[in-house]
C-alpha cells in the first residue's frame, strides 16, 4: 500500500542535494535532472521518476552501471507510490547485480525467511566481506532509512566491509525498499532480531548494528536493549522526533506514513496512533546499553538535536553532533567513516 502526496520537487533538490553529491553523482548530472523536473509523480517528460530514469538509462547504455544504480535510486525516491517508482527499483537492482562482480572483496545476495508478527517474511540482504577474515569475525548489520535504502548507500556499507573488521550484512528496514511488511516499532525490531540471530548463527563472535536515519532508530533500540554488542545511530529519531505536535518538513510525514502502510494521507489522530510506541524513552530510562556511537548534524530539519544529545552521559556511549551539517551529516562523511571504523575496531576487539 502506498500513496502519492503533494510536494514541490524543487524542495527535494534543495534538501537532498548534499546527499546526491556525497553518494557519487556529479553536480552536472544533478543539475541536468533538476532543470528538467517539473512534477513529482507523473511518468512523463518533466516527471521526477521519468527524468532520473532517463539519466540512469544513459549511464547504463554507456556502461556505467555504478552511476545508473545511483540515478535509479533517486528515480524511485522517496516512496514506491506508483508503478513507475516500483519499476525504477527493479531497474536499480538489475544494474546493481550487473555491477556486483566488480565489487572488491566478496558479495552475496540472500533472501532470508524471518519471523514477523506470528508469521514469516522474506528479507533480502546483501553481504560484503573483505578477503581473509576469520570464520568468527564480528558481523555488522546495516541499513538506511525510510527513503534511502541498501543500494543507495552502497559506498558506505561496502567501504565499511573493506575496512576488514568483519562482514557487513545490509538490509532494508520494514516498510521500505524490498521489505514486504509495514514499518512499526515492534515489527521492525523483530526483523532486526532475526537478522542478529542469523549473524550469530553464521559464527560471528560479536554483532554490531549501524543504522542511518530511521535505520538509526532501530540501531539505537538494539544498543539500548543490549540485543547487539555495539550500535551506531547515524541521524536516528529516538524520542522528540515522535512527539504528537511535530509536523514533518520536505514531505517527511507522508514518506513515513507510506512506510507505515497507509494508502492515503492519514489524519492527525491516525498518525498519532501509528507513532505511539516508537519513542525509546522506556529504554532510555534504563541504566544499561551496549557500547553506542551516536552521530548527527546539528542542523537536522527532521530529527531534533535532543534525540542526539539525550545520549550524553550514558555509559559506554560517545556522542558527536556536527556543526554546519544537516540530517545524517552527509557533508561530513569523510570524517564520519574513519570515526565509525576506529570506534568499531576498538569496541569489537575488546
Amino acid at each position: 500500500m502506498a500513496y502519492e502526496f503533494p510536494i514541490d520537487p524543487a524542495e527535494f533538490f534543495t534538501e537532498r542535494r548534499p546527499q546526491m553529491l556525497n553518494t557519487g553523482l556529479s553536480a552536472a548530472d544533478v543539475g541536468l535532472v533538476e532543470a528538467a523536473v517539473t512534477d513529482m509523480w507523473s511518468d512523463a517528460p518533466g516527471g521526477w521518476c521519468y527524468e532520473w530514469s532517463a539519466l540512469a538509462r544513459r549511464h547504463a547504455d554507456e556502461g556505467h552501471a555504478d552511476l545508473a544504480v545511483l540515478a535509479y535510486g533517486w528515480a524511485k525516491f522517496p516512496t514506491l507510490a506508483n508503478a513507475a517508482k516500483r519499476t525504477a527499483l527493479a531497474n536499480q537492482l538489475e544494474q546493481y547485480l550487473l555491477l556486483a562482480p566488480t565489487f572488491p572483496g566478496s558479495f552475496e545476495r540472500r533472501v532470508l525467511d524471518l519471523p514477523h508478527r506470528g508469521g514469516r517474511t522474506p528479507v533480502p540482504v546483501h553481504i560484503f566481506a573483505a578477503p581473509g577474515l576469520p570464520a568468527n569475525a564480528p558481523m555488522i548489520i546495516a541499513s538506511g532509512g525510510v527513503d534511502g535504502w541498501k543500494m543507495d548507500f552502497h559506498g558506505i556499507f561496502a567501504g565499511l566491509a573493506l575496512m576488514s573488521i568483519g562482514p557487513v550484512m545490509v538490509f532494508d528496514i520494514a516498510g521500505t525498499g524490498e521489505s514486504q511488511v509495514p514499518m512499526s516499532p515492534d515489527g521492525g525490531a523483530e526483523i532486526v532480531e532475526g537478522l542478529v540471530a542469523h549473524a550469530r548463527s553464521l559464527g560471528a563472535r560479536k554483532v554490531a548494528h549501524l543504522g542511518i536515519s530511521m535505520g538509526g532508530y532501530y540501531s539505537a533500540r538494539s544498543g539500548l536493549s543490549g540485543l547487539v554488542d555495539a550500535a551506531i545511530d547515524l541521524g536516528g529519531p529516538v524520542e522528540a522526533a515522535f512527539a504528537s505536535d511535530r509536523s514533518g518538513r520536505f514531505g517527511m510525514s507522508d514518506i513515513v506514513a507510506n512506510a507505515m502502510g497507509f494508502d492515503r494521507p492519514p489524519s492527525l489522530s491516525e498518525m498519532e496512533v501509528a507513532r505511539a510506541g516508537f519513542s525509546l524513552r522506556p529504554l532510555l530510562d534504563q541504566d544499561r546499553n551496549a557500547p553506542m556511537l551516536i552521530i548527527n548534524g546539528a542542523d537536522d530539519v527532521h530529527v531534533p538535536r535532543h534525540d542526539t544529545l539525550v545520549f550524553e552521559g550514558r555509559r559506554e556511549t560517545e556522542v558527536r553532533l556536527f556543526a554546519d551539517a544537516g540530517h545524517c551529516a552527509p557533508t561530513k562523511f569523510g570524517e564520519i567513516m574513519p570515526m565509525i571504523y576506529n570506534w568499531l575496531s576498538r569496541v569489537l576487539t575488546v
